[in-house]
């Protein structure tokens, strides 16, 4: 036990000492507020526009009709560039307002475009976590009973009584109690997923139980992941991404602009255009806010900004800061390994997508994303 800590503490030391850089640089600012101003709900004033299902038309509006800062736009296409960025929008109520794309694709054959295909690591949790809503108001399944009710006994390494004791809640919410301490975060053995603490008392981001809802959802659901993902949400907002598997791990690929669609459905609240693809407006709202008291940064597999603190993947414990203390307050975002990011700012009616290799220097998005918001805020005038 001694040694396999040890390892693991040394395994995150260098991130430790970047986060260190990080904390100084941002200097515990806090997150940008909304305008008061600007605090009505915008879903009763606002009709958002979408973009049709199919083809290849998408409304724009002009950075110049925004009044944004040209100067400081041109400065963070720059900065993005140089941060191994292939593809970066920004929509603004729906509309496309910036739409960049640099370098080559995954495969250097060509260069990389608006039908250009990317991976979005970990961002693709958040889509899983509307796919698990989308079962549980169908009455596929519950998400506060135990796992085993969907995996089947024996999916973990525990006694029957331990295994029971986590729910799907659990999973959502990276509170199994699983034993985070091991050779790989990834696998989804039962010999791999062993006790170490009470489900609910433990926060870690532990990639394996994560991993299994897909097998919660499809063993509940009778479909593959992929069919249920296409027949609940790619196909009524217009996205033709995969889930492709790697490893233990089930990544989604997809265009930078199908990204963008699933930020603009849910900026919408789970609705495209007059259709409810999550009508649950309860599970809607547990997902991106606080769901739980350990890390409050953290919803239903959404990361949220202008909390108090932050638990951040590959640490067990936390630091009093905000994810982006240079973006909205109110930003949540899915974000993903080398900076697959997909942020949605209600306040501003905004959804902004990142895709690339890692940024220069960051282990994960965290730095890079919000230095990215330090610059789009002052192009912005926020």
């Amino acid at each position: 036990m001694g040694l396999r800590a040890n390892h693991f503490h040394m395994k995150y030391l260098p991130f430790t000492l970047l986060l260190a850089v990080y904390l100084f640089s941002c200097n515990m600012q806090e997150p940008i507020e909304p305008d008061p101003s600007e605090e009505e709900d915008p879903k009763e004033e606002l009709q958002y526009y979408f973009p049709p299902t199919s083809g290849n038309e998408w409304e724009s509006t002009s950075t110049n009709e925004l009044e944004w800062n040209e100067e400081k736009l041109q400065e963070l296409y720059t900065y993005l560039e140089n941060q191994n960025t292939r593809a970066f929008i920004v929509l603004k109520e729906g509309k496309m307002v910036v739409e960049k794309y640099w370098g080559r694709t995954i495969t250097d054959d060509a260069d990389f475009g608006p039908t250009s295909n990317w991976y979005w690591a970990s961002a693709g949790k958040s889509l899983t976590a509307l796919n698990v809503g989308i079962a549980q108001e169908e009455g596929l399944l519950d998400i506060n009973q135990p796992s085993s009710t969907y995996l089947g006994n024996n999916w973990t390494n525990l006694t029957r009584e331990e295994e029971d004791k986590i729910t799907v809640w659990n999973q959502l919410t990276m509170t199994t109690g699983l034993d985070y301490e091991v050779s790989d975060l990834d696998c989804t053995e039962p010999s791999c997923l062993n006790f170490k603490a009470e489900p609910g008392t433990q926060w870690f981001y532990h990639n394996g139980p994560y991993t299994l809802l897909e097998k919660v959802v499809s063993q509940a659901s009778g479909l593959t992941y992929n069919a249920f993902t296409n027949n609940r949400v790619e196909e009524k907002v217009g996205m033709n991404g995969a889930w492709i598997s790697s490893g233990y791990n089930n990544v989604y690929w997809s265009t930078a602009r199908d990204a963008a669609r699933f930020g603009l459905l849910i900026l919408n609240e789970g609705r495209w255009e007059n259709e409810a693809i999550l009508q649950d407006s309860s599970y809607f709202q547990a997902m991106v806010n606080s769901s739980q008291e350990l890390n409050p940064a953290y919803g239903y597999l959404w990361w949220l900004n202008g909390k108090s603190s932050v638990i951040l993947p590959g640490l067990p414990t936390g630091y009093n800061i905000a994810v982006a203390p240079k973006a909205p307050s109110d930003l949540f975002a899915a974000m993903g390994k080398n900076g697959q990011i997909i942020d949605v700012v209600p306040s501003q009616d905004l959804v902004v997508v990142r895709m690339g290799n890692a940024p220069e220097n960051s282990l994960v998005p965290i730095i890079f994303h919000n230095d990215m918001w330090e610059i789009l805020s002052g192009a912005m005038n926020l």
